[in-house]
């Protein structure tokens, strides 16, 4: 059986620090534990939706749950649709939701080596740090 798991990366090794600036996902197909296939992939971000206003009210739940940021990760996620899991070294808690929300499982990492952290989310043995959501 494989996994696909996706990475929010800037340069296709490390592990982007924030989900919404990173400029591409860094998609692995594992098998066997092995990792078997590695593509970049377009990702929208913050830069895609300038102009558009960034809710500032205070949610209990943490940052981005507002409608239209909820839209927007939806589009930021529909390049990984085929993925089972998405390594993140920060995010908000409104796009870890939303990730959660179409069946993408979100993981929030220390791990910056891409290949490294998706092995061992592929192999059940990652830590998913959600006490690092904003």
């Amino acid at each position: 059986m494989s996994t696909k798991i996706a990475a929010v990366s800037d340069d296709g090794q490390t592990i982007s620090q924030h989900f919404g600036r990173a400029k591409y996902y860094t998609v692995l197909t594992i098998e066997n534990g092995q990792i078997t296939a590695r593509e970049q992939r377009e990702k929208m971000g913050h830069a895609h939706f300038a102009g558009e206003e960034h809710a500032e009210e205070k949610d209990p739940r943490g940052h981005g749950f507002a409608p239209a940021e909820q839209d927007r990760h939806f589009q930021m996620a529909e390049a990984i649709r085929d993925c089972q899991i998405l390594l993140a070294r920060g995010m908000g808690a409104g796009a870890y939701y939303s990730m959660e929300q179409i069946g993408i499982r979100p993981v929030i990492t220390d791990i910056a080596s891409i290949d490294e952290a998706a092995l061992q989310a592929a192999a059940g043995t990652i830590t998913d740090q959600k006490e690092k959501l904003h």
